[in-house]
């Protein structure tokens, strides 16, 4: 695969998930750090950085910020803007009055920043987002590793750590070194109009067969189950990995990470790829998909309601604002298992950590992109992102009950607080830049031009091809 073929997946990625939430950097609970297949050497946390000295360090201060200190924040300006971090700012100011914050926003991080690094003067902190963000294999060991933010005490006097869900250091993990904080989670499930549900006494199917139950319930109804556009043929690809993976655990997991032969063969892939397969041939899905533009698929979902249910991550809320239906509801659920005893329970759930923050060593005031970072995490500052975004960050606790009016916050809460520490992720469509070739076998496939084996076949070529081209750095996850 060439490097030109890996940038057309990436690229064709981010234009379906509109955060790129599954970007490079999105391991959570299972996936191993990518460390050593991406960073260069480590080197020892920068200190002082570039030219601001040390001041003393303490429970109130535990970087060390000169009060008088300069610190300047550049920000991706995406989905998400860029006030957030202003407001963070804002709260830092009031713990240190007499520093000076300058957040700015960028949309061309590599761009702007790539010579700022070579030249030595980078900011102090980055939002590393984007399709033009910065390749961390370029730059893991020029930044500031970041343990110390989590063992600090956040402004309400908590030990940050202790206030963060599990595993979000791993994606920013490099070469066994964290240096980048991903500041948003997501969570990957199924979503339905709660309102409809209610008036036709309808539940959340928790097994593939109570699917396809509901696929009948629906016909009677004159609607379908699901929908599909062309562009996010492989959200269903997601649904069928996040299920098997429920279904068989790790070694289903472990095989298709590592590109192993078989591995779309397992018998738990096999499982959802056939219930799949009936819910296509029972005509349970809105025809053409393969030739919709796939926000327009997904109204015909929140808007119209001619199907029930429809696989996403999270920012479908917010992605569809203005086409759906008044009073709809909106509310997700863990993607459904083969059985009853599957390897990880039902309320297991795909969720990740994105929007990386990092803090180069070479920076004038490394301690002030880390006070930045501790202000992010702050109650108020998480409180406020996530009541203005309707997303929710790292730290838990935040949401209220009524999600700030989204039953769609609520819903991904509620999912993460159910799965405890049975969250999972994988990343290899994206390392690899497979989604371009995936989504040809998907649309296929859901047009009812391929099998069960078809589509098997399908997938496993496009992961052998990769496996077998030596030109293309692999990462070995255990």
């Amino acid at each position: 695969m060439s490097t030109n073929k890996f940038t057309e997946g990436r690229l064709a990625q981010a234009a379906l998930d509109r955060r790129t939430f599954v970007r490079g950097a999105v391991a959570t609970a299972l996936l191993a750090p990518l460390g050593g297949a991406l960073a260069g050497c480590a080197v020892p946390s920068g200190g002082g950085g570039g030219g601001t000295a040390a001041g003393e360090m303490s429970a109130d201060n535990p970087f060390g910020l000169v009060e008088d200190a300069d610190v300047e924040a550049v920000i991706f300006n995406g989905g998400y803007g860029f006030d957030y971090v202003e407001f963070a700012a804002e709260e830092a100011k009031k713990q240190f009055p007499d520093v000076t914050f300058e957040v700015s926003p960028s949309t061309q991080i590599a761009q702007e920043l790539q010579p700022r690094f070579v030249g030595g003067n980078p900011p102090d902190l980055i939002d590393n987002s984007g399709a033009g963000s910065i390749g961390f294999n370029t730059i893991a060991d020029q930044l500031e590793e970041l343990d110390d933010v989590f063992e600090a005490s956040n402004y309400e006097g908590t030990t940050i750590a202790d206030t963060l869900y599990p595993s979000v250091k791993d994606p920013g993990t490099y070469n066994g070194r964290f240096v980048a904080l991903n500041y948003v989670m997501t969570v990957y499930a199924v979503w339905y109009s709660a309102s409809l549900f209610d008036q036709n006494g309808w539940a959340a199917p928790a097994t593939w067969q109570e699917a396809i139950d509901l696929g009948a319930e629906a016909q009677k109804a004159d609607k379908k189950l699901f929908v599909w556009g062309k562009e996010a043929a492989t959200y269903y690809q997601t649904m069928a990995l996040d299920s098997a993976i429920k279904e068989g655990g790790d070694e289903v997991r472990l095989a298709l990470e590592n590109l192993e032969p078989n591995a779309w063969s397992h018998d738990a892939m096999q499982g959802v790829l056939e219930a799949l397969h009936e819910i296509v041939q029972k005509g349970y899905f809105v025809p053409g998909g393969a030739g919709t533009q796939f926000t327009a698929a997904q109204a015909r979902w929140s808007n119209d309601q001619d199907a029930l249910l429809y696989p996403s991550g999270g920012w479908i809320e917010n992605e569809m604002k203005d086409a759906t239906a008044a009073d709809f509801q909106m509310t997700g659920f863990p993607t459904p298992t083969v059985s009853d005893s599957s390897a990880l329970p039902y309320e297991a759930v795909r969720a990740g950590a994105g929007e990386p923050f990092i803090v180069p060593s070479a920076a004038a005031n490394p301690a002030g992109g880390k006070e930045v970072l501790r202000a992010m995490l702050s109650a108020e500052a998480a409180t406020n992102f996530s009541e203005t975004r309707l997303a929710p960050t790292i730290v838990r606790g935040i949401v209220p009950d009524d999600g700030f009016g989204s039953t769609a916050l609520v819903s991904q809460t509620g999912m993460l607080d159910a799965a405890g520490e049975n969250i999972f992720n994988y990343q290899f469509v994206d390392y690899y830049g497979l989604n371009a070739d995936q989504l040809v076998v998907w649309n296929a496939f859901l047009s009812g031009e391929l099998d069960v084996k078809g589509v098997t076949d399908g997938l496993q070529k496009i992961s052998d091809d990769v496996a077998g081209d030596d030109s293309v750095e692999k990462i070995e996850v255990s």
